[in-house]
């Protein structure tokens, strides 16, 4: 699905960020005013998700057992067949992060075409190859993961026949401190897995980590999105409000501009500004037909449609055909 694109492809993550359909059209909504190309949601269910010895220990969410936390924002059929009903008539992708194949059924349901695999399953192989099966774009998470793993998990991938893969650099800590975010990791995958799409998934403060690694080459972007940054739940302080992904959109799409072919060539009215602004073989006192063209009687101004100085050697010594005037534009035609 985004090999294919021409753009960078910009996620804005929801999923975690509402609990009632209000609030899921509303970052719908400014999700497609910003230029998003699709929105994320995270599917699953508190007692299939987590044990109830698993804790969350971070800096924004505290201290926690983990279906406590998951209890709040998980989502039933429902909610799902309306969000994703929404998001379609707005013209936005969507598609979700399940996190057990209970959750696959249902977001088969909706005729989901892409999945996104989350940072914690990326070593269950189980559930990377029943995903697979179904054929359908994997977005790979890759937090907390050495390059390794990430060979095993891809490797398991493609074992069941599914090569439309996007391995997503992330960095599984919330939020994620400019020291860690590295970015050359992308650079990495990329040379690890020349074969597939490679893109980026944040979890900073701020914007900056998404533009850095689109001009490093990442195809997709992944944000979590907000309609504030102080509402309550975990991922709302470090997710982008619309009118920083407004700003992320518009600067990336500027990069691509500015991007360009890669072929080094004048651009635009530059072969006009060839003529006008290089410099040509100039005689700057004038010469009369049959003298010789000399050292002293030449020297290398604009503009640039005469003769390149570059051949300033070959033309002295030279004898003029006609009469030359001072501090004009030598051309071979003036000379035998």
């Amino acid at each position: 699905m985004f090999r294919e694109k021409k753009r960078v492809y910009i996620v804005a993550e929801i999923g975690g960020n509402f609990t009632d359909y209000d609030t899921a059209t509303l970052l719908i909504d400014q999700a497609k005013e910003s230029g998003a190309d699709a929105v994320k949601l995270q599917t699953y269910k508190a007692n299939t998700v987590a044990s109830k010895q698993a804790m969350f220990d971070m800096e924004n969410t505290g201290i926690i057992r983990q279906t406590e936390y998951f209890k709040k924002f998980e989502l039933d059929m429902e909610m799902h067949e309306k969000v994703y009903a929404y998001a379609r008539k707005m013209g936005l992708d969507i598609f979700s992060t399940p996190s057990h194949m209970s959750d696959v059924d249902m977001l088969e349901k909706l005729g989901t075409n892409v999945y996104k695999i989350g940072a914690d399953d990326v070593t269950n192989i189980p559930f990377l190859k029943g995903v697979a099966r179904l054929g359908k774009t994997i977005m790979l998470s890759t937090g907390m993961s050495t390059l390794e793993e990430v060979r095993e998990a891809v490797n398991a991938i493609l074992e069941e026949g599914n090569e439309d893969i996007v391995i997503m650099h992330v960095v599984s800590l919330y939020p994620t401190a400019p020291q860690y975010v590295n970015l050359e990791a992308i650079r990495t995958l990329q040379r690890e897995f020349p074969q597939f799409t490679v893109g980026y998934s944040d979890h900073t403060l701020g914007i900056d980590s998404c533009i850095f690694a689109a001009v490093m080459g990442a195809r997709v972007i992944e944000k979590h999105f907000t309609y504030d940054k102080q509402a309550e739940g975990p991922d709302h302080m470090l997710s982008a409000t619309m009118d920083e992904m407004k700003t992320l959109v518009e600067k990336i799409r500027l990069y691509e501009e500015m991007r360009g072919h890669g072929v080094k060539m004048p651009m635009g009215d530059e072969l006009k500004n060839r003529k006008n602004n290089r410099k040509s073989i100039v005689c700057v006192h004038g010469i009369k037909r049959g003298e010789v063209l000399t050292e002293d009687n030449v020297d290398i101004k604009r503009p640039g449609f005469g003769i390149p100085p570059k051949y300033k050697a070959v033309l002295i010594g030279k004898r003029a055909v006609r009469d030359i005037e001072d501090d004009t534009v030598i051309r071979w035609a003036d000379f035998e």
